[in-house]
C-alpha cells in the first residue's frame, strides 16, 4: 500500500538490465555507474542481489573480475613501464596491491563459486600474484634481498 499523499509509478525497468549491469560492473567496479548505465536505481540492483541467489553469485563473479582487471592493469602497467596516470600523476601502485591484499578472501569466494577449486588453492594462487607484484614493486628477487 502506497504511504498517505505519495503516489506509486511503476517505471519501465530495462529487459535485460541484469546482464548490462554486471558487464558494466565487471569492467568498472562501480555499483552506482552500473545501476545507472543498466537504467535501474541501485536500491533496484542491491534488492534483486538480496532476492536472487543466482543474480548475488554472478554480482560476487563481476567484482572478482574486477579485481582480475586491476591485477591485469597493475602487471601491464609493470611490463610497459607505464608508471603514470593520465594527469602525470605516479600510479599509485601500493595501494592497488593492498586493495588486491584486502578482497584476496572477496575474489578467492568468487573464485570457489564459479570454479571447481578449493579456496585454499585460490588463495594460494592469490598470494603467488600478490607476491609477484610486490616483488616488481620492490624489484626484489623471489626469497631475496632488493635491489638498489
Amino acid at each position: 500500500m502506497a504511504k498517505a499523499g505519495k503516489m506509486q509509478t511503476k517505471v519501465a525497468v530495462p529487459r535485460h538490465w541484469r546482464a548490462r549491469f554486471l558487464d558494466h560492473l565487471a569492467e568498472t567496479s562501480n555499483e552506482r555507474s552500473s545501476a545507472a548505465h543498466a537504467g535501474v536505481s541501485l536500491e533496484r540492483a542491491c534488492r534483486a542481489r538480496r532476492d536472487e541467489p543466482e543474480f548475488a553469485r554472478q554480482w560476487l563473479a563481476a567484482v572478482a573480475e574486477g579485481y582480475v582487471h586491476l591485477e591485469m592493469e597493475i602487471l601491464r602497467r609493470f611490463r610497459e613501464g607505464d608508471f603514470k596516470t593520465a594527469d602525470a600523476e605516479r600510479y599509485d601502485f601500493a595501494n592497488a596491491v593492498r586493495l588486491l591484499v584486502a578482497h584476496r578472501g572477496t575474489t578467492a569466494g568468487a573464485q570457489v563459486m564459479t570454479q571447481d577449486v578449493s579456496s585454499a588453492e585460490v588463495r594460494a594462487s592469490i598470494d603467488r600474484k600478490i607476491e609477484e607484484i610486490r616483488r616488481r614493486v620492490t624489484r626484489t628477487p623471489p626469497g631475496g634481498q632488493q635491489l638498489p
